[in-house]
């Protein structure tokens, strides 16, 4: 039997479950997801499915990331609803995909995790599966585990055994309208130019489950927990000196209270240098490579390839209190001028993972 599998908290009961029921059958993964965006989420959840499948003893294969080829599948339909018409050509996309690799490996039934998760109409997956099946003589079988409180047994078994739990189905489209509705940062379609792994994002939850990984290789015991914290975007800055554009680096946590202001330096304490409205403070690049250790030879290098974001953090620490969101623009030198700011940043509640190692 083959097994479409969408994300290891629906897989993991779900093949549990056909393990028990199928006990002659052999289950053969198949991960084929090109609705997942960005690459980095795909990747994250593919790792955690890995790992799921061989704690089970389950073959797993990776379909293609035709990511482009879903797109244009589902054109014009971005704007539909959840478990509207988007929701079906895409189960119809990974479902024919899934049900040629079935006819392809000679498996005379496939099925697909998506059949666990409550966010997706049952029978609505159940035609699609049946339609496409009967298009390449492979017979779709839809067990419902969500009865006889199997939805919150899966949520027990995802918890025991650490699974990565993403909170939104893959798809960009689905994203936006459920942070809009949350009125909360599409933050996992943020991708900074400086390639700085920012906290909660993807990135940093792909090392922390890679973390996880080599722990387990490793027979050390650990511990996921949640930790609530307040996270940062800088969506958006830039420092005009004379009306020109001058490289600057915005420290992270760096905040105006309204996106743009303007003003002049009007005196220094220490090595900061502070403007005459808005908060907002200066340092050189030659202060910053002292305080971070580092040795940027102008500010253009180290917006591109800061360092990573708890060494900015320390600096910001070093120079104010752990609570102050002023703004800290680095720069080569101090503008003795009128300067412009926009600084279009959020700061925001937000849970995140930590892994802790036990004795």
């Amino acid at each position: 039997m083959l097994v479409h599998i969408c994300c290891s908290v629906d897989s993991h009961y779900f093949l549990q479950k056909l393990q028990e029921d199928y006990p002659n059958e052999e289950l053969i993964g198949f991960f084929y997801d090109p609705n997942i965006h960005p690459y980095s989420e795909y990747y994250l959840r593919l790792l955690d499915v890995k790992r799921s499948c061989d704690m089970l003893g389950i073959k797993l294969i990776e379909g293609e990331y035709d990511f482009q080829r879903w797109l244009q599948a589902i054109k014009g339909l971005e704007d539909e609803p959840e478990k509207g018409a988007r929701c079906s050509v895409c189960f119809d996309h990974r479902f024919e995909a899934s049900a040629k690799k079935a006819k392809e490996l000679n498996q005379k039934i496939y099925t697909s995790t998506l059949l666990t998760s409550p966010k997706k109409s049952l029978q609505q997956l159940e035609n699609s599966g049946k339609l496409i099946g009967d298009k390449y003589g492979v017979d779709f079988i839809a067990p419902d585990y969500r009865k006889n409180n199997g939805t919150q047994q899966q949520n027990i078994l995802a918890k025991k055994d650490a699974l990565y739990r993403q909170d939104y189905c893959g798809c960009m489209f689905a994203l936006k309208k459920q942070r809009d509705i949350q009125d909360k940062l599409a933050d996992e379609l943020f991708s900074p130019i400086s390639n700085q792994i920012q906290p909660n994002s993807i990135e940093a939850k792909i090392e922390l489950y890679h973390k996880r990984v080599a722990l387990e290789e490793k027979n050390i015991n650990y511990k996921i927990v949640k930790q609530r914290f307040l996270n940062y975007r800088l969506l958006y800055g830039y420092l005009k000196v004379k009306k020109e554009i001058t490289p600057a680096h915005f420290l992270p946590y760096s905040t105006i209270k309204n996106r743009y202001t303007r003003g002049k330096i009007e005196y220094k304490i220490d090595t900061l240098h502070y403007l005459n409205r808005d908060e907002v403070k200066f340092i050189t690049l030659a202060n910053y490579n002292k305080l971070s250790k580092s040795n940027y030879q102008n500010v253009t290098e180290l917006i591109y390839a800061p360092p990573n974001f708890e060494v900015e953090i320390s600096i910001r620490e070093k120079l104010l209190s752990f609570y102050d969101l002023s703004a800290i623009l680095v720069v080569e030198s101090i503008p003795d001028s009128k300067v412009e700011i926009i600084c279009d940043a959020k700061t925001y509640s937000d849970v995140k993972e930590v892994l802790l190692e036990l004795e």
